[in-house]
Formats: structure tokens, C-alpha cells, sequence
């Protein structure tokens, strides 16, 4: 399928994400760039006033004089549907958007990469009057014909998907993040510090972190570390899971573990390519993607629910807690799931009791272990999307 084709395919593609809330309430919406938030918002609303910040003369317009806008939407009727998109460029333009809302009954969308320049700037976040939302990169159950393979290899980001080799891709798309992200919004003094950062954490990927051991690689203080990972989970470039804690025979590691937001970006910054099963590659990239997974799913149907992984000092491991010990899951890249694999579950499963146990597997059929579940992967998707693993 070429690529034109391709984009066409995905528009007539239902999102995850839902936008019920948009009849009544204002809406944030977030997501890392290239994840398909302009492209949805034009599917979704074609007919709605659409802001663009990303133009230059639209920019100016505004940046000039925020007042234009009060001044302009102003003739809308009540309860008009705009949508404003990288709103983070203009953090004034959510005053106005702000008395819109509380005096003219007007209702928005308002997009962005990241919220941390807003936060930063203690500008106006609305006082709750919008809802806050993440678009997530592509997942399974959204594209047809879904490849697991070409998932773990070129990651989940739109553009990247399709292509046999999304490497230049991933490079463009990490200097872009590196320039419109990172300098142009000045979220750190040093680019070259912060791009050694990123490969050295990306070593770190899917590991429990130690700040020291990363800052001795990077040349850099610890509370400098920190603030590098906050900038990338402010940025929704990565996730920080922490450590379930609740803990009542072993005793365990609290330090969270960091994975990025798409396992593409992870494999490009790991120099990891034409990752084929069986070797130790594709085992983490795997892992990575699974819980790429879960974290959407979460995000779009579960957001109050906790995700958290569990580690003792002697070494037991489950790579997902769901809850509080509501589901445990395991990730192996094997094909055949064997007793071996499960002694994290079966740790778990001793202090926990009432915890249901999963392995994701590379195993041709679904299958029990005792009182643990197997399933191959493509399985375990179709549950998870189908609400039928929590």
C-alpha cells in the first residue's frame, strides 16, 4: 500500500479517544507531536472555527494582540465548538479563552504538545473548566491488518508505522523534538547536554533508574538529571512508572522505572534495528510495546487507575501491576512459556492471592498454568481492547 493510500486508509479509522465531553465541556487536549491530533480534530469537527498557531501570520496575529481573540469570537453564537491548536505558543490567549467560556457560553478544543511551558509561565489553566485529554500514538486495535513486528520495530507514531524502515523518520523526528521542543521553547540552556541525556536514558529504558549512575554518563548533577526526565514526561516524550509498594512478606525497590513514550523513538536512540524475535533486542522492544499498549488503554477508559511494576530485593519481578493488585502481568518474548518465566507471578501471587496473573507471550495458543493465563500477543490485545483483561 503506498503511502498516500495509506493516509487515506487511517482517516476512515475510528481513534480510540472520544470526544463525548466536547458536546458540553471544554476540552485540553494533549499528545506528543506527530501523534494525529490536528489530523483528528479536522476529521472529527470540519465545520468548527479551527485556529491554527502553527501558521506564522495566525501566530502573529495573536501574539501581537491576545484581545483579538475575545474580540472575534465574540460573534459566535452560544455553545460554538472552537478549536484552538498548539495553544502552549500563546499561554495569554487562555484569559480570553477563559472569559469566552464564563461570559459568551462558547465551548473549546484546546491542543498542544505539552502543557509544561504553560504551567511553567502560571498562566491561566481555566479554574477545571476544561477537561484534560491525551492522544496517544496508533495502537493495535486501530489499524487494520495490525503487525507486530513492524510495531516493535518502527514504533506506533503515524508516519512511521507504514514504512519497512522508519529510521530517518525517527531521526527527524527526534531533532524536531530536540529544536521545536526543547530550544525553542528554551526548556534547558544546554541542546548538546540534553541530546546526550536522551541517548543515555534511553539506556535506561525499561530499568529502574538511578539518577547518580545516569548523571556521572551524562556529565551532568543529579537534580539535573531529574529535571531532564520531568522535562520529558512534561513534554509526553516518557512515562515514569512507579514501583508498587504495598508490600506485606518481601521487601522492595521503590525507584520507578522509565520507558518513552513509543517504542520507535526508544529503538532509534538504542541504534536497535531489524529486531526479529529470539533475540535479547526484540525481548525488550516487545516488553516496551506491550505496555505502550496498556498505558493507552488506560489513558482513554481507565485514567484513574493506577499502573505500577513490582521488584523485591531478592530479584522477583512483574513488569505490570494493575491497581491495587487487581491484575499482574508478565511480559516474555518467548514462544513457549515455561515454569521459569512465571516465578515473579508466582511471587506475587503468594502475597496477593486474589490477583489475577497474565503472561504475554509470543506462545501460538492461549493456555493456564495453574492459576496463571498465557496469551499470545495478538490475544491479549484483542482482550485488553476489549475490556476484557480489566
Amino acid at each position: 500500500m503506498k503511502m498516500d493510500q495509506f493516509m487515506k486508509s487511517l482517516n476512515m479509522l475510528s481513534r480510540k479517544i472520544h470526544f463525548q465531553d466536547a458536546e458540553n465541556e471544554s476540552v485540553f487536549l494533549w499528545g506528543a507531536r506527530q501523534t494525529g491530533k490536528s489530523t483528528l480534530l479536522k476529521m472529527l469537527f470540519p465545520d468548527v472555527r479551527y485556529i491554527d498557531l502553527l501558521k506564522s501570520d495566525e501566530f502573529a496575529r495573536y501574539n501581537r494582540r491576545p484581545a483579538l481573540l475575545r474580540e472575534e469570537l465574540s460573534l459566535l453564537p452560544e455553545n460554538e465548538l472552537v478549536i484552538i491548536d498548539e495553544i502552549q505558543k500563546i499561554p495569554a490567549l487562555l484569559d480570553e479563552v477563559h472569559w469566552l467560556i464564563s461570559n459568551h457560553h462558547l465551548r473549546f478544543i484546546l491542543s498542544g504538545s505539552s502543557a509544561r511551558k504553560l504551567r511553567r509561565s502560571g498562566v491561566n489553566l481555566l479554574g477545571g473548566r476544561a477537561i484534560r485529554k491525551q492522544l496517544y500514538p496508533f495502537v493495535s486495535a486501530e489499524i487494520l491488518e495490525f503487525d507486530l513486528i513492524k510495531a516493535c520495530n518502527n514504533g506506533m507514531l503515524p508516519p512511521h508505522y507504514l514504512v519497512e524502515n522508519a529510521t530517518n523518520r525517527l531521526h527527524a523526528y527526534v531533532g524536531d523534538y530536540l529544536q521545536q521542543e526543547i530550544k525553542a521553547e528554551a526548556l534547558t540552556r544546554n541542546l548538546n547536554t540534553f541530546t546526550r541525556f536522551m541517548e543515555v536514558a534511553a539506556l535506561s529504558n525499561g530499568e529502574i533508574l538511578n539518577y547518580n549512575n545516569i548523571a556521572s554518563e551524562c556529565g551532568i548533577s543529579a537534580p539535573t538529571v531529574k529535571e531532564y526526565f520531568s522535562i520529558l514526561e512534561e513534554t509526553l516524550i516518557g512515562y515514569v512508572i512507579p514501583a508498587f509498594t504495598r508490600n506485606v512478606k518481601r521487601r522492595v525497590i521503590q525507584s520507578p522505572k522509565f520507558y518513552y513514550f513509543d517504542v520507535g523513538v526508544a529503538n532509534f536512540l538504542l541504534k536497535r534495528t531489524n529486531l526479529i524475535p529470539g533475540s535479547p533486542e526484540f525481548g525488550h522492544a516487545f516488553e516496551h510495546f506491550i505496555l505502550q499498549e496498556i498505558i493507552a488503554y488506560i489513558g482513554y477508559f481507565r485514567p484513574l487507575q493506577n499502573l505500577s511494576y513490582w521488584r523485591t530485593s531478592s530479584g522477583y519481578e512483574v513488569d505490570a501491576i494493575i491497581g491495587n493488585a487487581e491484575v499482574a502481568i508478565e511480559i516474555k518474548s518467548t514462544d513457549e512459556v515455561q515454569s521459569h518465566h512465571t516465578k515473579g507471578l508466582k511471587a506475587f501471587s503468594e502475597e496477593f492471592p486474589d490477583c489475577r496473573l497474565i503472561v504475554v507471550s509470543l506462545d501460538k495458543y492461549p493456555r493456564r498454568m495453574n492459576n496463571i493465563e498465557v496469551y499470545p500477543a495478538l490475544e491479549f490485545l484483542k482482550m485488553l481492547w476489549n475490556n476484557d483483561i480489566f
